[in-house]
């Protein structure tokens, strides 16, 4: 019987417990496909589920990882043969079944998407759930008709896990970017990843009665919902789209329909887990493509399992930069 390791989170008393447990490739749920993980990522999710969040995850003890990348151990799905890199991203992967912080996974073959010729395990879990939903945002600006002529784009959240990749994405396309931030010591990592300029995030946290403002943003990508996400849409300019995909200063936000039927603008969300597979097979295509990201180091730390306690504390209060990596083999 086939030991692995993984990090699990536990209820004890009270409270939660994480820890690194051994476990049996028995103990995993059924499913088309054996993967034997090679790296994952940290993201917002799995910190809350660390915490025990019962949002995303109702039973306990839990592996999180909601995104992960490696090689196929075994497979009654005949499109996959022992040893094809594969990635599996959303879907229930780390919160319905056990997710990417176990040395092995299993799961249903329509999770799995097949490594895009030319990127690496390890690549495509720099960029993992955060920047392929920073892929979605901007593509979904682009159905919207966006284009680099049409001026500037704020990111706000701008050097977290989505805020970097979709920093550097779009000023890859061509774009101007004005990135928001709440660290000043973090200027030069974002204009090194390619925003032309960077305002401080209390900008757009203060309270705004005006139902709209000075037109200044051709377009938005918003990951902090609540007052930031209501400036914001005051802020765009005639025919401009904001895509959204995050809430971590807020779930709610306040809003009046005076932009959107005076300046015509719109909101787009964005979801990337239970997106078709299709539809996720051509954005990793993309992201190996003409959206393949220079640079992907300078915006990673790469930790194993034993720092994952650290890791999630730092995402979930707000201290991490960039992408962490997490290297299970």
């Amino acid at each position: 019987m086939r030991k692995f390791r993984a990090f699990v989170v536990k209820e004890e008393g009270e409270g939660f417990k994480q820890s690194i447990v051994e476990r049996s490739i028995d103990d995993l749920p059924a499913g088309d496909v054996l993967i034997k993980v090679q790296f994952s990522s940290v993201n917002y999710k799995d910190a809350l589920i660390g915490r025990g969040h019962r949002g995303f995850t109702k039973s306990f003890p839990h592996t999180p990882g909601i995104d992960a990348a490696g090689v196929v151990a075994s497979s009654s799905d005949t499109r996959f043969s022992e040893g094809d890199e594969v990635i599996v991203l959303g879907y229930g992967l780390g919160t319905a079944v056990a997710g990417g912080y176990g040395e092995y996974i299993r799961v249903p073959g329509n999770w799995i998407v097949s490594m895009p010729e030319g990127m690496t395990p390890r690549e495509s879990m720099v960029i993992g759930t955060a920047g392929f939903t920073s892929a979605l945002c901007i593509a979904k600006l682009e159905q919207m008709g966006a284009s680099p002529i049409d001026g500037p784009v704020i990111v706000t959240g701008a050097t977290g896990g989505v805020g970097s990749v979709v920093v550097s994405l779009l000023a890859k396309l061509g774009y101007e970017v004005v990135a928001s931030s709440g660290k000043p010591e973090k200027t030069e990592y974002l204009k090194l990843l390619g925003a032309k300029s960077v305002i401080d995030r209390n900008v757009l946290t203060e309270a705004n009665e005006n139902p709209m403002g000075v037109e200044t943003w051709a377009h938005a990508v918003d990951v902090v919902c609540g007052q930031t996400l209501s400036n914001v849409l005051k802020g765009l300019k005639y025919g401009g789209s904001a895509s959204i995909c995050g809430l971590v200063g807020s779930p709610e936000f306040d809003a009046n329909v005076r932009p959107f039927i005076l300046r015509g603008i719109n909101l787009l969300g964005i979801d990337s887990v239970q997106l078709p597979l299709s539809v996720k097979i051509a954005t990793w295509q993309r992201l190996a493509t003409d959206m393949r990201i220079d640079g992907l180091d300078s915006m990673t730390n790469e930790i194993e399992l034993e720092d994952l306690p650290f890791a999630l504390d730092s995402v979930y209060s707000g201290k991490t930069s960039g992408r962490t990596l997490v290297r299970l083999s």
